[in-house]
Order: C-alpha cells, then structure tokens, then sequence
C-alpha cells in the first residue's frame, strides 16, 4: 500500500491538466506526473517490477477520488 500520497496541477492546458505525484511504498520515495489521459510518467525510477502494476491501479484510483470526482 502506497503512503503520504501528494499531488499537485502541473502544466494545465484548459480541462487537460496534468499532476505532479509522490508517495512512499515500502520505505522508498517516488515521484511522476499523472498526465491528463491517465499516463503515469515516472520521474524517479518506477517500483519494482512485481508491484507497478498494483501500484499504478492505486494511482489511478486515488487521482480518480481526489481530482476528478470533485
């Protein structure tokens, strides 16, 4: 489970904003953006292989709560 999950607008363009992301998992730091089609653009090196595909699944989620069911 990903922890102090932070996000920021970067590069808006209208209604197609893009956000900048961090969060901790398993004591390591990452950062990305989470571009406005749901693209994740890691920034730092991406979580291990066995964990992305859940951890993705979990930013999406998240983005989903936070920004675009407001």
């Amino acid at each position: 489970m990903i922890t102090h999950f932070t996000y920021k607008p970067f590069l808006s363009k209208s209604r197609q904003t893009n956000y900048q992301f961090s969060f901790f998992f398993k004591g390591a730091a990452y950062q990305g953006i989470y571009h406005y089609n749901g693209e994740i653009e890691w920034a730092t090196e991406e979580p291990e292989e066995a964990f992305l595909k859940d951890i993705t699944a979990q930013i999406h989620e998240l983005m989903l709560f936070h920004v675009y069911d407001k």
